[in-house]
């Protein structure tokens, strides 16, 4: 057995240096074909923590064959059995959720407390995965006198997931639990900016006894991506990402027959009544704006204001101000994050929106991406700022004068994620509700990401595929349903079927 991946030592912010990662396959650390590395980058120390495989077609080819090989195998495994791994799985990552905590605060810069809810929210998902054993059961019915049918849920064969930066552990367990229970084998691209929480998986997998092959990394950047989904072995993808790569990527792999589910890109909108309860308002609104610095496709990153309420706003500044850099809130990932937050501040202060929090030229502890919460009043949609998704702790405040005129603005908006309303008013909150253009929506509520078994997906220029990626809509994406109608005795009574 390969040794597993090394331990991650550090246990607090100070910078601490890692290992080389690799590509995993077949059950091996496989430097790439080309011996081409990357760079891995803490953000919050701006410091290089080690070296990613930089992989070519070479590498794709055998990570897929790796997959490919182990398929019969795998497939041929009783649901309840495979299911064993994952139930194995789950132990190993609560048994070390510290380590994984902090690699993830170390390889993408996030606070302790968030890096902890990304492996949390990653057992979740699993622990989902976990109940298949109990859902997956195929249905029959006796539709005709002696005939039955029954659906089974077969697998696909080998699968692929490309998953970003902003939750190295949580996103690659969106996909990888429902495929791999399936029966499916699997081959992963991380991010290369953070790939160690898959490198980590990866030998939590074989450790709870993932035969070799079943799953595999396979690390790089766009060419890397592009194929695996070339790969004719490779038959459905799911990708999570920005919206213009999404619809690339989709009709890239549909073009070609296959499977696809892509996330893009999102530009979350909040509305505010002024009935809504100013404290919960001010404190969700600020946690949504800004938790993990804004990088999170269910960031609150604009605000509609309807009518008077300035003092909402406020108290909504006043918490902003009291953020704390480096205890409250992370680093953004990398120097060009910082420079792209900073050109749409720029621009919306020169196209007439007021700066309420400035966060430029914020400076947080350890030397590196830091940039300080922001809030902009006055945008209008039309503005960058209002409509693009800058992916960083900004937030934008439109005004409307009318829930309507409100619900217009999110309308107009080619994404759609996520929506919510604040109000005290349930004939309100149900009116939005019906009329948001947004596939994930909240009352009272800045991140309304459904729990499990509840799927995670938006609508619009935010999902190009069908179905959800999560949840029992995710187990559906990655199988294929056989129908079967049998006949055993001959009917008496025959009827047109029998």
């Amino acid at each position: 057995m390969p040794s597993p991946a090394p331990s991650f030592p550090a246990r607090s912010y100070a910078f601490a240096p890692y290992a080389p990662c690799h590509n995993w396959i077949a059950g091996q650390w496989t430097p790439a074909a080309s011996g081409e590395t990357l760079p891995v980058h803490n953000p919050r120390h701006a410091q290089v923590i080690g070296h990613v495989a930089m992989s070519g077609p070479a590498d794709v080819a055998r990570a897929v064959a790796a997959a490919r090989a182990a398929f019969p195998g795998w497939r041929d495994t009783p649901l309840k059995e495979r299911v064993q791994v994952l139930f194995r799985l789950k132990a190993l990552m609560e048994r070390d959720i510290d380590e994984l905590a902090w690699l993830v605060s170390h390889e993408n810069g996030k606070v302790l407390a968030e890096a902890r809810g990304d492996v949390l929210k990653g057992i979740e998902c699993l622990e989902f995965g976990l109940s298949l054993e109990n859902m997956a059961q195929g249905e029959q019915l006796d539709v005709s006198r002696g005939i039955n049918c029954s659906i089974t849920h077969e697998p696909l064969g080998v699968c692929a997931g490309v998953v970003p930066f902003n939750f190295p552990v949580m996103v690659p367990l969106w996909m990888l639990p429902q495929a791999l229970a399936a029966g499916n084998t699997f081959v992963l691209k991380p991010s290369e900016v953070v790939p160690y929480g898959a490198m980590k998986l990866a030998s939590l997998l074989q450790e709870a006894g993932l035969p070799d092959g079943v799953f595999n990394t396979v690390n790089g950047g766009q060419p890397t991506v592009e194929g695996l989904v070339d790969h004719p072995d490779v038959k459905a993808m799911g990708f999570v990402g920005s919206t213009r790569v999404a619809r690339l990527l989709y009709a890239r792999g549909a073009a070609l027959g296959k499977r696809m589910l892509c996330l893009g890109g999102a530009k979350n909108h909040l509305l505010v009544a002024p009935d809504a309860d100013p404290e919960l308002t001010a404190s969700t609104v600020v946690a949504s704006a800004y938790g993990c610095a804004g990088q999170r496709c269910m960031a609150a990153s604009l605000m509609i204001a309807i009518g008077d309420i300035d003092p909402i706003i406020a108290a909504i500044a006043a918490l902003t101000r009291k953020i704390r850099l480096g205890e409250d809130m992370g680093p953004v990932i990398h120097a060009a994050a910082l420079e792209r937050i900073h050109r749409y501040i720029d621009q919306a202060e020169q196209m007439g929106a007021k700066v309420l929090v400035d966060g430029r030229g914020a400076r947080g502890p350890d030397g590196g991406h830091w940039f300080g919460p922001t809030i902009l009043d006055h945008v209008r949609p039309d503005m960058p700022a209002g409509c693009e998704e800058i992916f960083g702790p900004v937030l934008s405040i439109v005004r409307a004068r009318t829930v309507d005129e409100a619900i217009a603005i999110e309308n107009a908006s080619s994404y759609g994620n996520a929506a919510s309303i604040f109000t005290s008013s349930g004939a309100v909150a149900r009116h939005c509700i019906e009329r948001f253009e947004a596939g994930m929506c909240g009352i009272n509520v800045g991140v309304p990401v459904p729990r499990e078994p509840f799927g995670f997906g938006g609508w619009n220029d935010s999902l190009f595929g069908q179905g959800d990626l999560t949840g029992y809509d995710g187990f559906r994406f990655w199988t294929r349903p056989r129908k079967v109608t049998s006949r055993w005795s001959l009917s008496k009574d025959a009827t047109w079927m029998s």
